[in-house]
């Protein structure tokens, strides 16, 4: 399985252990990584019509300094519609506030939410729905 998967997150370890989980799950497709929601939503906007640069699937966390994971969401939602293929976007978050949860099932476009810590069990699960 090749899948492009980008990670959106402020937290260097969670970035590491992250993709380390994907190289040991076998997942063989880049990995863009963003420490910030604000490059990642430029890098979306800048690369809107182009698939070979657009990720599968995102994982994206809520919590993050500047732009948050919400915002990002809102950000974003305008120029989902100029991707020129489906981008699963799962939210990723340690905060287990039903407020969150809830907040995230109200959403169309976003695919789900995992709690961290973020496991190979999660990530086989996530992919597993980019067949469907």
């Amino acid at each position: 399985m090749t899948p492009k998967i980008c990670i959106i997150d402020d937290d260097k370890i969670y970035q590491f252990t992250t993709k380390k989980i994907i190289a040991n799950a076998g997942i063989t497709g880049e990995v863009l990584i963003f420490s910030d929601a604000e490059n990642a939503l430029s890098f979306f906007q800048n690369e809107s019509g182009n698939t070979t640069k657009l990720p599968d699937i995102v994982f994206l966390d809520i919590n993050m300094p500047f732009m948050d994971g919400w915002q990002f969401l809102e950000a974003m939602e305008p120029i989902l519609s100029k991707f020129p293929k489906p981008i699963q976007i799962y939210l990723v978050s340690s905060s287990v506030d039903e407020a969150d949860t809830e907040r995230a099932t109200k959403i169309p476009y976003v695919s789900g939410y995992i709690f961290k810590p973020f496991t190979k069990e999660k990530l086989l699960e996530s992919l597993a729905h980019l067949q469907s």
